[in-house]
């Protein structure tokens, strides 16, 4: 990550807060937020983002690998914390020693955690994850009960959740979410008890809440992205975008008609243009197949990105906007003035999902925040 570039992102961390809050107010009092920081909070900022959800009340934090959940108790996060992928042998000690819960699907692993805690002396709590559908981790519903019984008889180890996940909730087609809810049930009904039951993910807390159970896992809601462009789900909440991406114009030039752009001169214009050279490229996460399909915004107004993006530089045809100089700000990602690009149309052009398009540009460029 270029600590001095031009390109940011910047985040927002009143919107952030605004997000937890209405879905804290969705959820209800009695329903715990497993809220989902993995993967550098979906590239907002592991530490900081927790921090402020945890200002605000967050108790539960969701990670996938031990090493974000070590992080978090050593920037003072005192909330359970979930690894969701699960635990490698060689992360037992910093589990034990951090006070980490683990996501577990088969009985080596939980025989592993039970004896590394034994010798300490100490007890790890774990989730027994049950595959309803999804095809990942989990255990078999038909042996789900078999794992949890020697959870009960390890010493080591003790049932805090039982969970499983979604494969279609932000389908339009219910049945498959409605036939994983109830196996899940089904499956609750024929374990021991454990500490919180969860399925429910942004999609499912939003369209089925008959799948919270004890506890739901925001994720993409939290940084004030839908999980679907179906209308239904602005209609339970408003969220706010919390990421913005931008950059500035560092060459303004003029060149005639007949002129080639970029590598291989994919685009040639078509009449005498403006164009104004960005820093930003591929290397950024502002990948080559935005090309010939992108816009940006200068002066609060758009101007298409032409010719084929380089590694680490893109144009702009900034011909229709007035006194475009080297400086001014560009949005490629957020608002300027009244006009706005969502992380949803950017994942649109790339033909992907807006989760990828967050973990892209958040992961690769310099982090602002502002509150």
């Amino acid at each position: 990550m270029a600590t001095h570039s031009l390109n940011r992102v910047e985040i927002d961390l009143a919107a952030l807060r605004h997000n937890y809050r209405v879905l804290r107010l969705l959820v209800g009092p009695h329903t715990t937020i497993l809220a989902i920081v993995k993967s550098d909070a979906y590239g907002h900022g592991l530490l900081r983002t927790a921090q402020v959800l945890a200002e605000e009340g967050a108790s539960a934090f969701g990670v996938a690998e031990t090493e974000e959940g070590v992080a978090l108790r050593e920037a003072g996060i005192t909330g359970d914390i979930i690894i969701l992928l699960g635990a490698r042998t060689d992360d037992y000690s910093e589990i034990i020693a951090h006070r980490l819960q683990v996501v577990v699907y088969d009985a080596m692993q939980v025989a592993g955690l039970s004896r590394a805690a034994v010798l300490q002396g100490k007890k790890v709590a774990v989730h027994l994850k049950i595959d309803t559908g999804m095809g990942r981790l989990g255990v078999m519903p038909a042996e789900a009960a078999v794992l949890a019984a020697q959870i009960a008889g390890d010493p080591g180890v003790e049932l805090k959740g039982v969970l499983s996940h979604f494969s279609q909730a932000d389908a339009e087609d219910s049945s498959t979410t409605l036939a994983q809810n109830c196996l899940f049930a089904e499956c609750v009904k024929r374990l021991p008890a454990a500490g919180v039951y969860h399925i429910a993910n942004s999609a499912a807390l939003l369209r089925y809440p008959e799948s919270s159970f004890d506890m739901v896992r925001p994720g993409i809601t939290l940084y004030g992205c839908y999980p679907s462009s179906a209308p239904e789900y602005r209609q339970r909440v408003d969220l706010k975008p919390v990421m913005s991406f931008l950059t500035s114009v560092i060459q303004v030039k003029d060149v005639p008609a007949g002129y080639g752009i970029s590598y291989g001169h994919l685009f040639v214009t078509d009449r005498p243009s403006r164009l104004a050279v960005l820093p930003v490229g591929y290397n950024d996460g502002y990948l080559r197949r935005l090309t010939g399909r992108a816009s940006v915004l200068i002066h609060g107004k758009r101007a298409p990105v032409v010719g084929r993006i380089c590694m680490n530089a893109s144009l702009a045809d900034v011909t229709e906007i007035a006194e475009v100089r080297p400086g001014d700000e560009v949005v490629l990602m957020g608002c300027q003035e009244s006009e706005m690009i969502a992380a949803d149309e950017v994942a649109g052009w790339l033909e992907t999902i807006n989760y990828e398009v967050l973990c892209l540009f958040g992961n690769r460029n310099r982090r602002e925040y502002s509150e």
